[in-house]
């Protein structure tokens, strides 16, 4: 995909600041950096310029840096104009370099071109728009990870796996005739099952990783007065919800951002829910059900006071997806007289004085899988954890089919071919132009 036109766009978030820059890149920038400085400054120094419009008059003062390619992000000649952040000036100094020959960026079309150069694989351009995007601490951490490199070369080595794995089954394809043994003596077998146990150890972190990325929604629903306001202020550290005796007081969900081992989560306080005459109190109840829609974990709030399973909250349990997980919290156990405790999805506290409130937020990480911590974890996208998936898939296939009573070498090599297509799709090198248009479109202009 040759790219030969020179782009420019401001790189600053819009709106008022005390910098402002105007990026470029492109083939030949000397004609475009003279137009506006008056000279080409020396390559990877910070150089104090006057900005000037075609008739030479001053648009602004400001520092220039100019990136000869292809020692730049893009690969390519790369030039900024760092400017005052008025938007204004910045309009002006791209509408010059405009006039010079260059047109407006597409977003994400400057790391598009990193990657059509070389410059990053798809996993790690991701991890651009993934960075800037990070919501806590630790997925901007996971996502400064991901950009050096450390999820890709989980890929590559998963990859050269599999290329040797095709190079003996190909081999025995074209030259039956050769004393290739490696299904008699077990080799191949015993490196099927090590290529699988890796691709479920990549696996587990790529979905703690998408968890850093995504986050989780998790909806508190049960009977009115159970607790689950009090237990929406007790996660939230505030008093976001109203909290009171009286049943229905929640009518609308009420929803706040928390954070739990660096995995944001969206927490939705809803309506309470039972048959009701009241019109208002349906329509809160239908958004309840609504908001389980899109839950990725539902809390069931419960009295611990009661002995046994209310039957309003086993119906409740079975109009909830079969694919949703879901935890039962058992709130009020201190006037149960039970300690704070868990048991498998089964949580014991009180959301009053907050205790055992920890062990609820360690279930929630248990049950998407995230419990193993997320330090050393890189950021992941929803298709990376799909093309794993498909991976792991046709290399469990490609094992059944070798260690079964006439190995079928034809299949295993088309298990193998494919299980390595899927894991290159996530570096880029077996990726649709549509996919890239999609994956750069959702960037920012200017990055």
């Amino acid at each position: 995909m040759p790219v030969t036109d020179t782009i420019a766009a401001i790189a600053t978030p819009p709106g008022r600041g005390g910098i402002g820059i105007v990026r470029v890149s492109g083939g030949d920038l000397r004609p475009l950096i003279e137009g506006i400085v008056g000279r080409v400054p020396a390559p990877r120094m910070a150089t104090l310029a006057t900005f000037r419009d075609g008739r030479g008059g001053a648009l602004d003062a400001g520092l220039v840096l100019h990136f000869p390619a292809p020692h730049s992000y893009t690969g390519e000649a790369v030039v900024e104009f760092q400017g005052h952040g008025g938007p204004a000036v910045l309009r002006l100094v791209l509408a010059r370099c405009v006039e010079l020959g260059a047109r407006l960026a597409a977003p994400g079309e400057f790391t598009q071109r990193a990657f059509l150069n070389g410059r990053l694989d798809l996993a790690q351009a991701e991890a651009v728009a993934d960075l800037i995007d990070a919501a806590t601490s630790t997925a901007a951490r996971a996502a400064a990870r991901s950009l050096a490199g450390e999820f890709s070369r989980e890929v590559h080595a998963l990859v050269e796996a599999l290329i040797e794995l095709r190079a003996y089954t190909e081999a025995t394809l074209d030259f039956p005739e050769e004393e290739i043994e490696f299904l008699r003596d077990g080799e191949v077998i015993e490196r099927l099952r090590r290529l699988s146990q890796e691709l479920a150890r990549v696996r587990a972190q790529a979905r703690t990783g998408a968890l850093l990325r995504e986050g989780l929604t998790v909806v508190l629903i049960g009977r009115p007065n159970v607790g689950k306001s009090s237990l929406l202020n007790c996660l939230a550290r505030e008093e976001a919800a109203i909290v009171t005796p009286i049943p229905g007081t929640t009518r609308d969900p009420v929803e706040r951002r928390v954070e739990i081992a660096g995995i944001a989560l969206t927490v939705v306080d809803t309506a309470g829910l039972r048959d009701t005459g009241d019109a208002v109190e349906r329509i809160g109840i239908e958004r309840t059900w609504a908001a389980v829609g899109r839950a990725d974990v539902v809390l069931l709030i419960t009295d611990a006071r009661e002995a046994a399973l209310h039957p309003e909250d086993a119906a409740i349990l079975t109009r909830i997806a079969a694919d949703v997980p879901r935890i039962l919290v058992h709130n009020k156990a201190d006037l149960a007289g039970i300690a704070p405790h868990a048991e498998a999805r089964e949580v014991w506290l009180c959301a009053r004085d907050g205790s055992g409130v920890a062990l609820l937020e360690q279930a929630v990480l248990d049950v998407v899988g995230a419990s193993a911590g997320t330090e050393e974890t890189f950021l992941a996208r929803e298709r990376h954890v799909v093309a794993l998936a498909q991976a792991a898939t046709h290399v469990d296939a490609a094992l059944r089919h070798a260690t079964g009573a006439v190995p079928a070498i034809e299949l295993i090599a088309e298990e193998l071919r494919q299980a390595q297509q899927a894991l290159s799709s996530i570096t880029g090198e077996f990726s649709a132009d549509d996919l890239l248009g999609a994956i750069f479109g959702r960037f920012c202009i200017g990055k």
